[in-house]
């Protein structure tokens, strides 16, 4: 979490339907940075022409994590030569025959600088930890409420 991000900070992000497209959308962030396109898989009746939101969570999943182990190395004094990570998200159908995430497995591969600065004891820590951290993983873990409102501009 940033420090501008408080107990009870909100993030905005918009979505707006490409038109003339299937599923493509344009999202728009509340920061400064570029737009990006997410659309379905080809499956769906997507053109493919970006991540669909099952591989955005992913990814999601899978930064939060390597960004809080990185955090806690770094804090910790650790020196990386650099850090790599890998998920891989299992879709399949719930009871009812809906699609779902049923598993997200992470492979987190930090390099460390080979100097005898780096304490085993200190990297121990930081892999005990640094979930405990991590804003995305825990909250998809235990659940999140989400609430939907659909306004209706016009009926035509």
């Amino acid at each position: 979490m940033s420090p501008k991000e408080s107990k009870d900070s909100k993030i905005k992000t918009r979505l707006s339907l490409i038109e003339n497209t299937n599923y493509q959308f344009n999202i728009t962030f509340d920061i400064p940075v570029a737009d990006i396109i997410v659309d379905e898989t080809a499956e769906i009746g997507g053109d493919g022409m970006g991540p669909n939101p099952s591989r955005l969570l992913s990814t999601a999943i899978a930064n939060c994590l390597s960004a809080s182990l990185l955090f806690c190395l770094r804090k910790a004094r650790v020196e990386i030569k650099s850090l790599d990570a890998e998920i891989t998200t299992t879709i399949g159908r719930d009871h009812e025959g809906y699609l779902r995430i049923k598993a997200a497995d992470v492979s987190i591969l930090p390099k460390f600088a080979s100097n005898d600065s780096n304490d085993p004891k200190k990297i121990e820590r930081c892999e005990k930890l640094f979930e405990k951290y991590c804003v995305v993983t825990e909250s998809v873990r235990k659940g999140i409420p989400v609430t939907v409102e659909i306004k209706r501009d016009n009926l035509t």
